[in-house]
């Protein structure tokens, strides 16, 4: 007798509930953006663990927090966290990622940098050899738009900005957005470092400096744990 494949849906809410294994009692946390983030939300509050706070990267998930009675603090009250779980729109064999496609990706990158431990969940579509296939989101200052779109075309990406309802589309800190199609990173880190400097970037979404530590990845067999080399477990 055969079996229906898991939807991605499934496949989304399996990871999210693998993830709260790696949330300590009693710790503040933070917690990221976007669908599969949302299925662990609802996890989290299912289950009820007793946590001291969270601190979320996006208005939307502070809103689905709150509206599930689950402590929702802002990141200047607390020092660290203990782990930061978020998904990812790709995710290399390196831990590093490209993350934004939900537009939260600058204050996703504030929350990550001062955690002990990253947490990425995400299904099996998101796992890929080289990053750059997804769209990378850019947040950038809305004049210096034009120039960042002729400095990708230099490399070869098309940078196109982001739309919503007609409008250019406005980032919870008030700024637009580039996506940029036809890159290969092959180089996270350096592709990272440059492109950070270039006048007008926010943020780019590649996520190197801030790379996963677990990745907790939804399969058709199941939850595929996976560990990347060179990343400081605490």
């Amino acid at each position: 007798m055969s079996t229906s494949p898991l939807s991605q849906d499934a496949l989304k809410a399996m990871v999210a509930e693998a993830a709260l294994a790696y949330v300590p009692e009693g710790s503040y946390m933070g917690v990221g953006t976007g669908s599969t983030v949302n299925f662990f939300i609802d996890a989290l509050a299912a289950r009820g663990l007793a946590i001291k706070g969270a601190v979320s990267s996006s208005e939307a998930s502070t809103q689905r927090m709150k509206a599930l009675g689950l402590p929702v603090i802002d990141l200047v009250d607390v020092e660290r966290m203990a782990v930061y779980i978020d998904g990812a729109d790709e995710i290399d064999g390196h831990g590093c990622m490209i993350k934004g496609g939900g537009a939260a990706l600058t204050r996703e990158k504030i929350v990550a940098a001062q955690a002990e431990r990253f947490v990425c969940i995400a299904d099996l579509s998101k796992r890929v050899e080289v990053l750059g296939a997804f769209p990378l989101p850019v947040e950038v200052i809305p004049m210096a738009a034009p120039e960042i779109v002729r400095r990708f075309a230099l490399w070869g990406g098309k940078a196109e900005l982001r739309m919503h309802q007609g409008q250019p589309k406005v980032t919870d800190n008030g700024q637009h957005l580039l996506d940029v199609r036809g890159l290969e990173i092959r180089d996270p880190l350096d592709f990272e470092n440059q492109v950070s400097q270039w006048p007008g970037v926010v943020t780019v979404g590649v996520f190197a400096h801030q790379r996963a530590h677990v990745c907790l990845l939804g399969t058709p067999q199941g939850v595929q744990t996976l560990h990347y080399a060179g990343v400081a477990m605490p």
